[in-house]
């Protein structure tokens, strides 16, 4: 029977604990689940709005001047508001100037 050769101390406590094993090697993950599918079909697919979309001048320019007039009367009617009067379609003309204003914001918006 042959002698084997005392292991050596730091041999032995490397062995105990552990620093001679493998390097741990990291787990790779390429396959996470998918999320769901959003349930707003308007997210899902967005329809391109440049390509297909035509714009009609003629009318944007009639809403261009309608807003014009409108808006030309609402000095007159905010002096008529500091001598203490409120015109009845005061506000109406604003809520037609604001909408008038988003529309032809909307369509020059590319």
């Amino acid at each position: 029977m042959k002698k084997s050769a005392p292991l050596s101390l730091p041999l032995v406590f490397g062995l105990m604990l552990g620093t001679f094993a493998f390097p741990a090697i990291p787990q790779a993950r390429s396959n996470y689940p998918k999320p769901p599918e959003p349930l707003d079909p308007a997210t899902t697919n967005p329809t391109p709005a440049a390509p297909n979309r035509h714009i009609d001048l003629a009318r944007l320019q009639r809403e261009a001047d309608d807003l014009a007039r409108t808006a030309q009367t609402i000095p007159s009617d905010v002096a008529s508001v500091r001598k203490g009067m409120l015109p009845k379609d005061v506000i109406e003309k604003l809520k037609q100037i604001e909408k008038l204003s988003k529309r032809l914001r909307t369509e020059l918006n590319p």
